[in-house]
Formats: C-alpha cells, sequence, structure tokens
C-alpha cells in the first residue's frame, strides 16, 4: 500500500510541476501578415465609413458622424450609391451586419440599435444596449459587437440579449479600441481604432493569433484629408477580402501574406 501511495505521490507532483512550467511558459507571438492590392474601386469620400457588408455582389455600408449618418447599398465595381437612408441627426451611425433577411445598424453612444428590412431598408425594429457601439458582425448563430474596449459581446439575434462576453488579448495583454468586426474563416478581424492594423481573434478564446499591417494602403497623395482606416467587408463565395476607410477615395481588395519573423 505505502508504495502505491508513493507512485500515486509521485504522479501527483510531477503533474503539477508539469502544469506550473506550462502556466509560466511565454504565449506564441501572433502570426504577422502583410498585404497584396488585388484591385481597388472607387469609394465615396464623404462616407464616414463605420460598417461594411458584402451581399449578394454588393456592398452594405453603414456611415456615421451626426447629421450626416446613413445605411446604404453600394455597387463595388463604381462606387454608385444604389440605395440610400438617412439616419436622423439626433444618432451617429457605428457598425452593421446582416442576419437572416435584415440589416442591424449599431450608434455610437445613443444606446440603441436599428433593424431594417434587407431589401426595402425600411424600419423594422429596434434594440437597447448599455455603452457604446462600434462594430457589429456575426457567426453562424450569434451577434458579435465591440464597444471600444477590449471586450467582446456575444448577442442572440432574436432577442438581442447579451449570451456571453470575451475579452481579446495579444500574448495575456488586453487590446483595446476594437472597432469595425468581420467574420473571416471563423476568425473576427478588427480593426484597431486609429491604427492601420487589423487584429485576427480565435472567437472561443479572444486570443490575438494574427496581425494584419496595412501600412500604405492609401498612397500618400490621397491621405489628405481623411480619417483612418476602417471597414471590412468578406466576400464567403469568392474568397475576397475588401477594406476601406473613413472617407477614403478607394476601397481595396486584398489578399494577405504572411510574413517570416
Amino acid at each position: 500500500m505505502r508504495a502505491v501511495l508513493w507512485v500515486l505521490a509521485a504522479v501527483v507532483a510531477i503533474a503539477a510541476s508539469v502544469e506550473g512550467r506550462a502556466q509560466h511558459m511565454p504565449l506564441p507571438a501572433p502570426a504577422s501578415y502583410g498585404y497584396r492590392v488585388v484591385a481597388s474601386y472607387p469609394h465615396d469620400s464623404n462616407a464616414f465609413t463605420q460598417g461594411l457588408v458584402y451581399r449578394d455582389g454588393v456592398l452594405y455600408e453603414s456611415t456615421g458622424l451626426q447629421g450626416r449618418s446613413s445605411l446604404r447599398k453600394v455597387e463595388l465595381a463604381t462606387g454608385r450609391v444604389l440605395q440610400e437612408r438617412r439616419v436622423a441627426s439626433a444618432y451617429f451611425a457605428e457598425g452593421l451586419t446582416d442576419w437572416r433577411g435584415r440589416l442591424i445598424q449599431l450608434t455610437w453612444q445613443s444606446n440603441v440599435a436599428f433593424v431594417y428590412d434587407l431589401a426595402t431598408f425600411a424600419p423594422v425594429a429596434t434594440f437597447s444596449y448599455e455603452g457604446e457601439g462600434w462594430g457589429l458582425t456575426h457567426d453562424r448563430t450569434r451577434l458579435i459587437m465591440s464597444d471600444g474596449s477590449a471586450d467582446l459581446r456575444f448577442l442572440d439575434p432574436t432577442t438581442f440579449r447579451e449570451m456571453k462576453r470575451i475579452t481579446v488579448r495579444d500574448r495575456g495583454e488586453p487590446v483595446s479600441e476594437l472597432n469595425e468586426l468581420e467574420m473571416v474563416k471563423g476568425e473576427i478581424f478588427a480593426n484597431v481604432w486609429q491604427t492601420d492594423r487589423i487584429c485576427r481573434i480565435d472567437p472561443a478564446t479572444g486570443r490575438v493569433v494574427g496581425w494584419i499591417d496595412l501600412s500604405g494602403l492609401l498612397p500618400p497623395a490621397e491621405r489628405a484629408g481623411v480619417d483612418v482606416l476602417n471597414g471590412i467587408a468578406y466576400d464567403e463565395a469568392h474568397d475576397r477580402l475588401f477594406v476601406t476607410g473613413k472617407l477614403w477615395p478607394k476601397l481595396f481588395e486584398i489578399e494577405l501574406e504572411r510574413r517570416l519573423r
């Protein structure tokens, strides 16, 4: 019996030692990506882009600023606005996503989101939330919302009740000011406000698994009067990634290029 107890104690001690070492091992650095421009398209330089969605061959765009906010349907090739609904001047529109024949648009500090019919842009419903609204996307079963912090909220798309939150971290450190969101191949892509970077997030854990550096995407000659990078859309059917920025005169289709460290 003593021999058995000794063996069990030794196994427990070894397991504890291994667990302790694992807890102190440094987390792997996220992968690093640059980009290649596949194509560029005209973009309305008066559009303060807050949310961007690609669906059925067209773009849907939420534009912000007080008194200038809107919901738009945009032709990709020309940048022409095919359909538009102005948002009441009391609201500063923010992130946008589609869900089963509807469009859902956040507002910044008004604690309210608008739900529209996808085809007509007719208002269908509203719902409220605490804090600020920044970016919005969805997975197969939930809406995913950013609020300017390092947290992402997962909402029930029918009741809009919060189901859970995760904190986005890069090697243990929170990554705040997450803005426009897009679900791409099972990862959440998030613009980080006031930077030229997009972080790639594991939605199960919040861990940053990659960084995309989009420095130099908009040529210096075209940067006068523009605001920050913001706007990510993914064409799942044809595996195309689109990005733009607030007041940018162009929208870009890009391919990611892995960088070796």
